[in-house]
């Protein structure tokens, strides 16, 4: 099966706000950007200070339906802009989330790449970003630089997410 992540159905007009939101009902509804207040919505906050265009596709319930795969993860949704692209997995819990988190953002990332070729983008990180730990989370050095190498990809847990 082809699946397309650039797929414009799923994808939200360019965003050029320099501050937007990225929120997720969990109502089995695809996760979705939020450029207006409250901002205690947001589940995660883009930073975009350059205003560049911003492309948000939502992933999980569009691009994979959630009975397609359904032993493998997938995150919720992806930002490109010319440069970038940044997968982003959206938590709303307190325990044990970071795991399941980076094991969706893998999952989503061999999906990525067997269907398209993304060396054009020169920023590729992967967000495990929750609500209620908005604050940076220290990765390990080794488990970080493990993650690049398994999938040329940042991994970053944090709910800022800054588009640079």
């Amino acid at each position: 099966m082809n699946l397309n992540f650039f797929n414009p159905a799923c994808q939200s007009p360019p965003i050029t706000e320099k501050r937007f939101g990225l929120c997720d009902n969990e109502d089995n509804t695809p996760a979705f950007p939020k450029t207006t207040a409250p901002e205690e919505e947001w589940i995660a906050t883009v930073k975009n200070d350059e205003a560049l265009e911003v492309v948000f596709t939502a992933i999980d319930k569009c691009v994979l339906q959630d009975h397609e795969f359904k032993d493998r993860g997938r995150c919720d949704a992806m930002l490109t802009t010319e440069r970038h692209l940044y997968l982003i997995e959206l938590k709303n819990q307190r325990a044990s989330w970071q795991t399941q988190a980076k094991e969706q953002l893998r999952s989503t990332i061999d999906f990525l790449s067997d269907n398209h070729d993304i060396s054009q983008y020169k920023l590729k990180k992967a967000f495990a970003c929750n609500k209620k730990h908005r604050k940076f989370a220290h990765i390990d050095n080794e488990e970080g630089l493990a993650f690049f190498r398994s999938t040329g990809f940042r991994l970053d847990i944090q709910a800022e997410i800054v588009i640079i």
